[in-house]
């Protein structure tokens, strides 16, 4: 028991590392008091611009995967409980490590347990768990923010579209997919998550109010 807790912390504390923050003050900034004072590679790109934006999210996503490909592996033995998942018991270790790291981004031990929303981090965790899967879920991603301009929105139905994928591959194209009726709870919970870390970007944009990267809308401009 005490070395499955001392894993969790530990991703935790990889999870709770600010990067954002880190950045923005090495560049004399307090990310949290600019934009929406989010700690995202998001309000990072709107701070410092789009390659500084992008060295967070690529450590945001190192987060998730060091806690699942790393971390998890300092288990050894037995599980200190009983497994009752399809799941093999070292998978069962990376979920419960990746998600110690999300937590940790998105409430900081560093930052008064204020910190980012989740999506990279989560991301990182999913790529080393379900990379099938959570490379279909960047794909939208990505089509709906060079589409729309829209971070939030490309996170949200990202994050939406994952636990959908995993269902449409398992019932309709039959894939085999080891642990589906775990996995599927485990990324609709995921999911839900993200969706309520996004609370506030949901408002902004039924209201019309949300921030949008036109530059990003690459589609948008070649039907012009």
């Amino acid at each position: 028991m005490y070395l499955l807790s001392f894993i969790i912390l530990l991703s935790y504390m990889v999870g709770s590392i600010p990067t954002a923050l880190i950045i923005g003050r090495l560049k004399g900034i307090d990310i949290r008091s600019i934009g929406s004072g989010n700690m995202g590679s998001t309000n990072v790109i709107r701070a410092l611009g789009f390659k500084w934006g992008m060295v967070v999210q690529v450590l945001d996503i190192l987060k998730g995967l060091v806690a699942v490909l790393l971390i998890a592996r300092l288990h050894y033995g037995d599980i200190p409980f009983t497994n009752r998942t399809p799941f093999d018991d070292f998978t069962l270790i990376q979920i419960i490590a990746g998600i110690s790291a999300v937590a940790g981004h998105i409430w900081s031990a560093f930052a008064r347990f204020r910190g980012g929303k989740g999506i990279n981090t989560s991301a990182g965790m999913l790529l080393g768990i379900a990379p099938i899967d959570i490379s279909i879920a960047i794909l939208v991603f990505l089509i709906v923010l060079m589409t729309s301009g829209y971070v939030s929105l490309g996170s949200i139905l990202a994050a939406i579209s994952l636990p959908a994928t995993i269902f449409l591959r398992f019932n309709v194209f039959h894939a085999e997919i080891p642990g589906y009726h775990t996995l599927i709870v485990f990324c609709s919970l995921i999911a839900v998550l993200l969706v309520y870390t996004h609370r506030s970007n949901i408002k902004r944009l039924l209201h019309g109010q949300e921030n949008r990267f036109e530059k990003i809308r690459i589609f948008s401009r070649r039907t012009r």
